[in-house]
């Protein structure tokens, strides 16, 4: 069964009746799946912002030194995020999924136990080890299960999970931390032992209901595998073809200047979002006289403004297939949530902090389109891993921006204009990025491929 080639960027996409029934049935049982592990993911990684001033207490950890510990887990994942996914290859994404839940789960497990500022950034390192490979294996794990007309969608879905996790993470974790005294532990102990021992139990759930290819399911009929299957290699062959046969090593990824403004524009994104994040708890306690729940629920408002944006502009960009013109208007509106928060009260700061949201939450989904696109399958895992590795790095520059600002101004003020400068620096570069519409996804590529070797290597 031939694959049906994509239309215009403005039309729908029709798949024959036996690939659009394996498309809805991946949607309503892997992507619900994978919803709800990131929704683990990301509490694990961003509750230590409702842990701050509590922990900084009790281990003497200034706003500097806490900065530097929250992202000192992205140095890690940077480090150890190609080795996963050149591990993922060989042991395929089921045990390495399962893996990578478990083993982040014990580590933050562990956080609860934290009593020096060393032990903190240790686990923080180790959390790092544990979670490098999540996303890029599932952003690959679309590449192959999914056609280019539904990947926009199901990433937004997938990356819902991290809105609705800081949507869930402020009132969890705020009534968690009034666990404070509970059998002589400290709150910030409670949240980080029972949240971290609920990503072990799902890692398990994981391992029941994930397969590791196409051929694999068995909740997939043998015409659904096969005309799925040949969509998807279609799309691929399509790229080739443009693209050629060379074969290059994976190394020469860093050699593409499409690559480059990949990792730039990834990193910018990732520097707004943890900003954001790790210090909205500050930012709303600014406000006064609030207990930890009431601040916890309070932060939880700009993410549900974001989940709206990011279901919305995942429908808009798989419905236009114009990737870049969107992703750059998101990433002004950011940019402008960012500086008005800037000159305002606190509590008309927190709208502004929404629309900050509204802006680069849903940007991280449209971007991942791109690149999923540009990049030949061969390639596009340890291509994606290092788009994510390197823009990761901006989850440990935002926070330690910020306590290093806060520590000598005594203000976040400054972070949020450097925030803004981020953004508008973003979306400019967006207007440099190739193959972002579904048109032009297999023929702005180089002619050069960004590609590799058939076979995964580690070299």
């Amino acid at each position: 069964m031939s694959a049906v080639p994509p239309s215009a960027a403005n039309e729908a996409v029709h798949h024959p009746p036996a690939v659009e029934s394996a498309i809805k049935k991946i949607f309503k049982r892997v992507i619900p799946l994978f919803f709800v592990m990131f929704v683990a993911n990301y509490m694990d990684r961003v509750n230590i912002g409702f842990a701050k001033d509590e922990l900084s207490a009790d281990t003497g950890l200034s706003a500097a030194a806490f900065g530097i510990g929250a992202g000192v887990f992205f140095i890690a994942y940077a480090l150890f995020e190609v080795p996963s996914n050149i591990l993922m290859e060989r042991f395929g994404p089921r045990i390495w999924l399962t893996r990578i839940m478990i083993s982040w789960g014990v580590v933050a497990t562990a956080m609860a136990f934290v009593n020096s500022a060393e032990m903190f950034y240790v686990l923080r390192f180790l959390l790092g080890v544990a979670e490098a490979g999540f996303f890029p294996a599932v952003i690959y794990y679309f590449s192959r299960w999914l056609p280019d007309s539904h990947r926009g969608r199901a990433t937004s879905i997938f990356l819902m999970g991290s809105g609705t996790a800081t949507v869930i993470v402020g009132p969890v974790s705020g009534a968690l931390m009034e666990m404070h005294g509970l059998l002589g532990h400290a709150g910030w102990q409670w949240m980080f032992f029972i949240e971290g021992i609920a990503s072990v139990v799902l890692g398990f759930v994981v391992y029941r209901f994930l397969d590791n290819s196409i051929e694999s399911a068995d909740w997939l009929t043998d015409e659904e595998k096969s005309g799925l299957a040949a969509t998807i290699d279609a799309e691929q062959a399509a790229r080739e073809s443009k693209r050629g046969s060379a074969k290059v090593s994976r190394w020469k990824l860093l050699a593409d200047p499409q690559m480059l403004l990949f990792l730039w524009i990834y990193f910018a994104i990732n520097v707004a979002l943890y900003a954001v994040t790790f210090w909205l708890p500050s930012i709303v306690a600014d406000i006064g006289g609030l207990s930890e729940f009431q601040v916890g629920l309070l932060t939880s408002v700009p993410w549900m403004f974001a989940i709206a944006a990011v279901w919305i502009s995942g429908r808009i960009s798989d419905r236009m297939g114009k990737r870049r013109p969107l992703l750059v208007t998101l990433l002004l509106i950011g940019g402008i949530g960012t500086l008005l928060a800037v000159y305002v009260s606190p509590w008309l700061g927190l709208g502004a902090l929404c629309i900050a949201a509204v802006g680069f939450k849903p940007a991280s989904p449209i971007f991942w389109t791109i690149p999923q696109n540009y990049l030949d399958a061969r390639a596009a895992a340890p291509g994606i891993a290092l788009i994510n590795s390197i823009g990761n790095l901006g989850g440990f520059v935002a926070p330690t921006a910020f306590g290093i600002l806060e520590t000598t101004t005594g203000s976040t003020k400054g972070g949020l204009v450097g925030l803004t400068v981020v953004g508008l620096l973003a979306a400019l570069s967006v207007l440099f990025v190739r193959g972002g519409s579904r048109n032009d996804t297999m023929g702005d590529a180089p002619t050069t491929p960004t590609g590799t070797d058939a076979q995964p290597t580690t070299a």
